[in-house]
């Protein structure tokens, strides 16, 4: 479930691009964090895939929105 390593599978089909192997960077990185997020939020609270989801979307605004990123991080931080 977690990640199966080159077929975009898994937490990373979030972050790296499963044909390159390159990072999502910029504005795709944040809508793929976004997207993340929202895959994973119906899941409990103390889920692991949430929880990096939730870690996946600060990483991903704090570099277009860091002012919106910390309450995020913060939030990640507590589960």
């Amino acid at each position: 479930e977690f990640e199966d390593q080159g077929t975009g599978e898994g937490i990373r089909k979030w972050d790296t691009c499963f044909d390159c192997g390159q990072a999502f960077q910029g504005p795709v990185f944040l809508a793929l964090g976004w997207a993340c997020w929202k895959t994973y939020l119906g899941r409990p609270e103390t889920d692991n895939v949430r929880c990096l989801a939730l870690e996946r979307l600060g990483q991903s605004l704090s570099n277009l929105r860091p002012e919106e990123a910390l309450p995020v991080i913060v939030a990640s931080w507590a589960l």
